[in-house]
Protein backbone atom coordinates (compact mmCIF):
# COMPACT_ATOMS: atom_id res chain seq x y z
CA UNK A 1 0.00 0.00 0.00
CA UNK A 2 1.11 3.04 -0.76
CA UNK A 3 2.27 5.74 1.87
CA UNK A 4 -0.77 8.59 2.56
CA UNK A 5 -1.16 12.05 3.45
CA UNK A 6 -2.73 12.39 6.89
CA UNK A 7 -3.92 15.62 8.73
CA UNK A 8 -4.91 15.12 12.51
CA UNK A 9 -7.05 18.89 13.03
CA UNK A 10 -7.17 19.19 16.49
CA UNK A 11 -8.23 22.47 18.53
CA UNK A 12 -5.40 22.47 21.17
CA UNK A 13 -2.87 20.47 21.43
CA UNK A 14 -1.95 20.21 25.18
CA UNK A 15 -1.62 18.19 27.67
CA UNK A 16 -4.13 15.24 28.12
CA UNK A 17 -5.79 12.29 27.08
CA UNK A 18 -7.07 13.77 23.97
CA UNK A 19 -3.95 14.83 23.53
CA UNK A 20 -2.25 11.85 24.29
CA UNK A 21 -4.32 9.67 21.93
CA UNK A 22 -3.54 12.22 19.18
CA UNK A 23 0.30 11.91 19.41
CA UNK A 24 0.56 8.02 19.99
CA UNK A 25 -1.81 7.55 16.42
CA UNK A 26 -0.03 10.55 14.31
CA UNK A 27 3.58 8.39 16.02
CA UNK A 28 1.90 4.84 15.20
CA UNK A 29 1.11 6.01 11.40
CA UNK A 30 4.31 7.56 11.09
CA UNK A 31 6.31 4.49 11.92
CA UNK A 32 4.83 2.85 8.96
CA UNK A 33 5.64 5.08 6.76
CA UNK A 34 2.63 7.42 6.25
CA UNK A 35 3.07 11.46 6.04
CA UNK A 36 1.43 13.41 9.10
CA UNK A 37 0.58 16.50 10.02
CA UNK A 38 -0.88 17.82 12.70
CA UNK A 39 -3.33 21.14 12.43
CA UNK A 40 -4.03 22.90 15.48
CA UNK A 41 -5.46 26.34 16.95
CA UNK A 42 -3.09 26.45 20.16
CA UNK A 43 0.39 24.90 20.64
CA UNK A 44 2.31 25.82 23.83
CA UNK A 45 6.23 24.21 23.68
CA UNK A 46 6.10 24.94 27.61
CA UNK A 47 2.96 22.98 27.96
CA UNK A 48 3.01 20.03 25.26
CA UNK A 49 4.46 16.66 24.68
CA UNK A 50 7.99 16.57 23.91
CA UNK A 51 7.10 14.81 20.74
CA UNK A 52 5.38 17.84 19.60
CA UNK A 53 8.22 19.87 19.94
CA UNK A 54 11.13 18.19 19.41
CA UNK A 55 10.77 18.27 15.10
CA UNK A 56 9.22 14.47 15.87
CA UNK A 57 5.87 15.44 14.68
CA UNK A 58 4.77 18.16 11.88
CA UNK A 59 2.51 20.64 14.09
CA UNK A 60 1.51 23.55 12.24
CA UNK A 61 -0.46 26.07 13.98
CA UNK A 62 -3.14 28.02 13.30
CA UNK A 63 -3.84 30.95 15.19
CA UNK A 64 -7.37 33.26 13.44
CA UNK A 65 -7.75 36.71 14.65
CA UNK A 66 -10.81 35.67 16.25
CA UNK A 67 -10.55 35.24 20.21
CA UNK A 68 -11.16 32.09 22.13
CA UNK A 69 -13.74 33.68 24.21
CA UNK A 70 -15.72 37.28 24.86
CA UNK A 71 -15.37 38.90 28.11
CA UNK A 72 -15.19 34.96 29.44
CA UNK A 73 -18.30 33.90 27.56
CA UNK A 74 -19.65 32.62 24.43
CA UNK A 75 -16.80 30.18 24.62
CA UNK A 76 -18.40 27.19 22.04
CA UNK A 77 -19.38 30.29 19.89
CA UNK A 78 -15.66 31.39 19.72
CA UNK A 79 -14.28 27.68 19.34
CA UNK A 80 -17.03 26.88 16.48
CA UNK A 81 -15.94 29.95 14.37
CA UNK A 82 -12.23 29.66 15.36
CA UNK A 83 -12.83 25.61 14.22
CA UNK A 84 -13.68 27.06 10.77
CA UNK A 85 -10.90 28.96 10.02
CA UNK A 86 -8.22 25.79 11.28
CA UNK A 87 -10.66 23.84 8.37
CA UNK A 88 -10.08 26.59 6.00
CA UNK A 89 -6.59 25.99 6.38
CA UNK A 90 -6.49 22.40 6.01
CA UNK A 91 -8.96 22.20 2.98
CA UNK A 92 -6.89 24.71 0.99
CA UNK A 93 -3.17 23.33 1.81
CA UNK A 94 -0.64 22.19 -0.61
CA UNK A 95 -0.86 18.58 0.19
CA UNK A 96 -3.70 16.07 -1.34
CA UNK A 97 -4.70 14.85 1.87
CA UNK A 98 -6.19 11.44 1.56
CA UNK A 99 -7.25 10.67 5.48
CA UNK A 100 -8.21 13.84 7.65
CA UNK A 101 -8.35 12.61 11.63
CA UNK A 102 -10.79 15.04 12.89
CA UNK A 103 -11.51 15.14 16.94
CA UNK A 104 -13.34 16.71 19.91
CA UNK A 105 -14.95 19.17 17.58
CA UNK A 106 -17.51 18.00 14.54
CA UNK A 107 -18.33 21.81 12.95
CA UNK A 108 -15.56 21.67 10.93
CA UNK A 109 -16.30 18.66 9.32
CA UNK A 110 -18.49 19.90 6.31
CA UNK A 111 -15.40 22.54 5.48
CA UNK A 112 -12.93 20.24 5.69
CA UNK A 113 -14.97 18.11 2.99
CA UNK A 114 -13.57 19.91 0.43
CA UNK A 115 -10.07 18.83 0.79
CA UNK A 116 -11.70 15.71 -0.82
CA UNK A 117 -10.39 13.46 1.71
CA UNK A 118 -11.89 10.75 3.80
CA UNK A 119 -12.51 11.97 6.95
CA UNK A 120 -12.31 9.98 10.55
CA UNK A 121 -13.83 11.64 13.96
CA UNK A 122 -13.01 10.13 16.86
CA UNK A 123 -15.71 11.39 19.25
CA UNK A 124 -14.34 11.56 23.06
CA UNK A 125 -17.49 12.24 24.45
CA UNK A 126 -20.66 14.30 22.96
CA UNK A 127 -20.59 17.94 23.99
CA UNK A 128 -24.81 18.20 24.18
CA UNK A 129 -24.18 15.52 27.07
CA UNK A 130 -21.78 17.42 29.28
CA UNK A 131 -23.29 21.16 27.85
CA UNK A 132 -25.45 22.38 31.31
CA UNK A 133 -29.63 22.80 29.76
CA UNK A 134 -30.65 23.27 33.35
CA UNK A 135 -32.14 26.52 32.13
CA UNK A 136 -34.24 28.12 29.59
CA UNK A 137 -31.37 30.44 28.65
CA UNK A 138 -28.96 27.77 28.82
CA UNK A 139 -31.19 25.35 26.14
CA UNK A 140 -31.98 28.69 24.27
CA UNK A 141 -27.98 29.12 23.77
CA UNK A 142 -27.44 25.95 23.06
CA UNK A 143 -30.12 24.73 21.12
CA UNK A 144 -28.21 25.67 17.53
CA UNK A 145 -25.00 24.02 18.88
CA UNK A 146 -26.37 21.02 20.10
CA UNK A 147 -28.36 21.01 16.00
CA UNK A 148 -24.85 21.68 14.70
CA UNK A 149 -22.97 19.14 16.95
CA UNK A 150 -25.84 16.35 15.58
CA UNK A 151 -25.63 17.11 11.57
CA UNK A 152 -21.97 17.82 11.53
CA UNK A 153 -21.20 14.79 13.31
CA UNK A 154 -23.24 12.52 10.45
CA UNK A 155 -21.06 14.34 8.21
CA UNK A 156 -17.97 12.22 8.79
CA UNK A 157 -17.42 9.24 6.71
CA UNK A 158 -16.24 7.42 9.79
CA UNK A 159 -16.95 7.92 13.44
CA UNK A 160 -15.38 6.08 16.76
CA UNK A 161 -16.04 6.70 20.41
CA UNK A 162 -13.28 5.62 22.67
CA UNK A 163 -15.12 3.34 25.19
CA UNK A 164 -18.54 1.68 25.52
CA UNK A 165 -19.82 4.10 27.91
CA UNK A 166 -19.12 7.20 25.51
CA UNK A 167 -21.15 5.15 22.94
CA UNK A 168 -24.07 4.95 25.56
CA UNK A 169 -23.87 8.93 25.33
CA UNK A 170 -23.31 9.52 21.76
CA UNK A 171 -26.60 7.11 21.33
CA UNK A 172 -28.32 9.33 23.88
CA UNK A 173 -27.28 12.40 22.28
CA UNK A 174 -27.74 11.23 18.62
CA UNK A 175 -30.14 8.87 18.20
CA UNK A 176 -30.52 9.34 14.37
CA UNK A 177 -27.29 8.53 13.69
CA UNK A 178 -25.74 5.08 13.81
CA UNK A 179 -24.00 3.72 16.47
CA UNK A 180 -20.25 4.07 16.20
CA UNK A 181 -17.61 1.50 16.70
CA UNK A 182 -15.46 1.62 19.78
CA UNK A 183 -12.13 2.50 19.56
CA UNK A 184 -10.21 2.73 22.84
CA UNK A 185 -6.83 4.53 23.21
CA UNK A 186 -3.89 2.85 22.31
CA UNK A 187 -0.77 3.01 25.32
CA UNK A 188 2.54 3.20 23.86
CA UNK A 189 4.08 0.26 25.87
CA UNK A 190 7.53 1.27 24.79
CA UNK A 191 7.59 4.37 26.81
CA UNK A 192 6.90 2.06 30.23
CA UNK A 193 9.83 -0.50 29.54
CA UNK A 194 12.27 1.97 31.42
CA UNK A 195 11.71 2.77 35.13
CA UNK A 196 11.75 6.08 35.47
CA UNK A 197 14.79 8.74 36.57
CA UNK A 198 14.06 9.58 40.49
CA UNK A 199 12.16 12.81 40.56
CA UNK A 200 13.62 15.93 40.85
CA UNK A 201 10.52 18.01 41.97
CA UNK A 202 10.66 18.26 45.82
CA UNK A 203 6.79 18.01 45.94
CA UNK A 204 6.90 14.69 43.83
CA UNK A 205 9.56 13.68 45.95
CA UNK A 206 7.91 14.40 49.03
CA UNK A 207 4.93 11.61 47.93
CA UNK A 208 7.72 8.82 48.98
CA UNK A 209 6.37 7.05 51.86
CA UNK A 210 4.67 4.19 53.53
CA UNK A 211 1.28 5.54 53.26
CA UNK A 212 -1.50 3.51 50.50
CA UNK A 213 -1.37 6.40 47.53
CA UNK A 214 -4.48 6.90 45.46
CA UNK A 215 -3.89 8.88 42.64
CA UNK A 216 -6.32 11.26 40.59
CA UNK A 217 -4.81 12.34 37.10
CA UNK A 218 -7.66 14.73 35.52
CA UNK A 219 -7.94 17.95 34.10
CA UNK A 220 -9.11 21.13 37.44
CA UNK A 221 -12.49 20.92 35.83
CA UNK A 222 -15.76 20.29 37.70
CA UNK A 223 -17.26 17.93 34.99
CA UNK A 224 -14.77 15.73 36.26
CA UNK A 225 -15.92 15.07 40.05
CA UNK A 226 -12.87 16.07 41.97
CA UNK A 227 -14.88 17.18 44.75
CA UNK A 228 -16.31 13.29 45.00
CA UNK A 229 -12.96 11.86 44.56
CA UNK A 230 -12.03 14.07 47.77
CA UNK A 231 -15.09 13.48 49.61
CA UNK A 232 -14.48 10.19 49.75
CA UNK A 233 -10.67 10.26 50.52
CA UNK A 234 -11.97 12.04 53.72
CA UNK A 235 -13.23 8.52 54.70
CA UNK A 236 -10.68 6.50 53.94
CA UNK A 237 -8.40 5.47 56.60
CA UNK A 238 -5.01 7.61 58.11
CA UNK A 239 -2.92 5.81 56.23
CA UNK A 240 -4.51 6.29 52.96
CA UNK A 241 -2.62 9.87 50.61
CA UNK A 242 -5.07 10.73 48.05
CA UNK A 243 -3.22 12.99 45.58
CA UNK A 244 -4.73 15.11 43.24
CA UNK A 245 -2.85 15.82 39.84
CA UNK A 246 -3.42 17.10 35.98
CA UNK A 247 -3.70 19.36 33.57
CA UNK A 248 -3.98 22.65 34.75
CA UNK A 249 -3.70 25.62 32.92
CA UNK A 250 -3.21 29.35 34.12
CA UNK A 251 -4.84 31.08 30.97
CA UNK A 252 -8.39 28.80 31.32
CA UNK A 253 -10.67 30.62 34.06
CA UNK A 254 -11.95 27.36 34.94
CA UNK A 255 -9.15 25.87 35.45
CA UNK A 256 -7.93 28.51 38.32
CA UNK A 257 -11.39 28.71 39.75
CA UNK A 258 -12.24 24.91 40.07
CA UNK A 259 -8.51 24.46 42.08
CA UNK A 260 -9.77 27.26 44.05
CA UNK A 261 -12.88 26.23 44.95
CA UNK A 262 -11.55 22.65 46.06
Amino acid sequence: MRPLQIAFVHPNLGIGGAERLVVDTALALQQRGHRVAIYTLHHDPAHCFAETRDGTLDVRVVRPWLPAAVGGRLHIACTVLRSLALARRVATAREQFDVLFVDQLSAPIPLLKHAHAHIFFYCHFPDYVQAPHATWAQRLYRAPFDALEAATTGEADMVAVNSRFTQAAFAQAFPGLPLPRVLAPALNLAAYDTPPPPPRDPAVAALRSPRRLVLSINRFERKKGLRLAIDAAALLPRDVCLVVAGGWDVNVRENTDHLREL
